[in-house]
């Protein structure tokens, strides 16, 4: 016995949506035993874009019955059914948290006509429930009203049961060990299990391949099955658009996080909403004027000669020169932490013996300058980190230079020695960004023993 059902809602997301009108027709194979269709009091505003959808507006529900008012007659015509609806997870989660928001449990069988009918009726452009219904035919009316699309729902429904192979395709939908109900509506079951279970990215695309959710993990398939468990409101949305998968398998999860990272600012994905912001970055650099006077100074980096060092704010490039200021005794206006001012005054920086008000010789100033910036290099550091490779017969490495991140490769095996030019061979160059920098920084606080520091004409023992 089947129960197919349709709802609409005030559309605020699967926890915040509010059933507007229900329609369920008990459907025993052949023919119709029962009907229950209602309007819904969903207690709240109906959005004016949902009246523009559905027709149905505050006015129509305002003396329909509310949902305990008929939950004993859903529970009822549902009991010992299974739940068919098209794209079954919206229709069913939302009657099972409202239901549950009274006090009631609800757990039925599901199928769903978007899958079955991808399955037994390949090859449509589209299988939203309008577009299928004119193109095989099925009379709908009332489009967006409950009981027009549960109608059609039911034609279709009967349709499929019709088609050769239904028997063995409904057996295993209804197998608890399949995933079909946990799938989402637009994804075979093919492209599901072409994923591995190893580190790595994983790519959600849309029905047009467009890339609209980019993520990583340490077991790719096991994490893209629990987007489809999740049951919130943006995973059921980023589930309902996703039509293809792709991967690429890192070896490790520190690549997979730096290439997270990078792919999600390459395409900007529609549902990653972490690391899209492009963060401006920041150099400190130095300068000699026409009077023979060595600044330090810092600006945008594309605007800045010879980086000495790269910050991701103004906030940190000040707090950093005002931190050389007090250990080399510089000056904060030749610093440019103060301008416009004949000799400085800097409000916390009181050691100052620059050159502001004559107090040394320019080439005195000078020298703690070129120390100032001599420990600026002192500080950045060349190193590997050693990782697993993607498959036995290699390694991975990521590689770090003058303390920035350079990007990361995989060497075979079989190269127990490696020298530097080498590892350029297999560098996948990647950017640099504050991410980047902070997934390394992290990664090497939790595993200092698998830094290699990275010498010019240094072999490397790389097995």
């Amino acid at each position: 016995m089947y129960c197919i059902v349709d709802i609409e809602t005030t559309g605020n997301g699967i926890k915040g949506n509010r059933i507007t009108e229900i329609s369920i027709f008990k459907y025993d194979g052949h023919e119709v035993v029962d009907e229950f269709t209602s309007l819904v009091n969903p207690e709240c505003e109906i959005p004016y874009f949902i009246t523009a959808l559905t027709g149905i507006d505050s006015d129509m529900v305002r003396n329909a019955p509310k949902l305990e008012e008929i939950a004993s007659k859903i529970l009822e015509i549902t009991r010992d059914t299974i739940f068919v609806a098209h794209s079954v997870n919206f229709d069913y989660n939302v009657i099972k948290n409202e239901l549950q928001g009274i006090g009631m449990e609800f757990s039925r069988k599901k199928l769903c006509t978007v899958r079955l009918s991808r399955k037994l009726i390949p090859g449509y452009h589209s299988y939203s429930l309008g577009k299928l219904c004119s193109a095989i035919g099925i009379p709908l009316s009332d489009r967006h009203r409950a009981r027009g699309d549960a109608h059609a729902t039911m034609l279709l429904f009967h349709k499929l049961l019709r088609t050769q192979g239904a028997d063995k395709v409904f057996k295993a939908f209804l197998n608890a060990k399949s995933q079909e109900a946990t799938l989402p509506p637009s994804l075979s079951k093919t492209e599901f299990e072409k994923l591995p279970s190893t580190p790595g990215i994983y790519y959600f695309k849309d029905q047009k391949g467009h890339i609209i959710y980019v993520g990583k993990a340490i077991n790719i398939k096991k994490r893209v099955l629990g987007h489809f468990y999740d049951k919130s409101t943006k995973e059921i949305s980023l589930c309902s658009e996703t039509t293809y998968l792709d991967f690429e398998e890192t070896g490790s999860e520190l690549i997979a996080l730096l290439l997270e990272s990078a792919e999600i600012k390459r395409h900007y994905p529609k549902f990653n909403r972490a690391q899209k912001r492009k963060v401006q970055q920041y150099a400190i650099f130095s300068y000699e004027d026409l009077n023979g006077v060595m600044h330090l100074a810092y600006n945008r980096l594309n605007l800045a000669p010879n980086p000495l060092m790269i910050l991701y704010s103004t906030t940190e490039c000040r707090a950093f020169l005002e931190a050389l200021c007090e250990d080399f005794e510089l000056c904060p206006k030749y610093c440019h932490l103060q301008d416009n001012v004949a000799t400085c005054s800097h409000f916390r920086i009181k050691n100052c013996i620059g050159i502001c008000s004559d107090i040394v010789h320019l080439e005195n100033y000078n020298d703690r300058v070129t120390k100032a910036i001599h420990s600026l290099k002192e500080t950045k550091s060349d190193y590997l980190i050693k990782l697993k490779g993607r498959k036995p017969e290699e390694n991975g490495f990521v590689l770090v230079r003058e303390s920035l991140y350079m990007g990361y490769g995989f060497i075979p095996t079989d190269v127990p020695f490696v020298v530097q030019d080498d590892f350029e061979t297999y560098l996948k160059r990647q950017k640099n960004t504050l991410e980047t920098q902070r997934i390394v920084e992290s990664y090497i606080s939790k595993n200092p023993k698998g830094i290699i520091p990275f010498r010019e004409e240094q072999a490397y023992e790389y097995d």
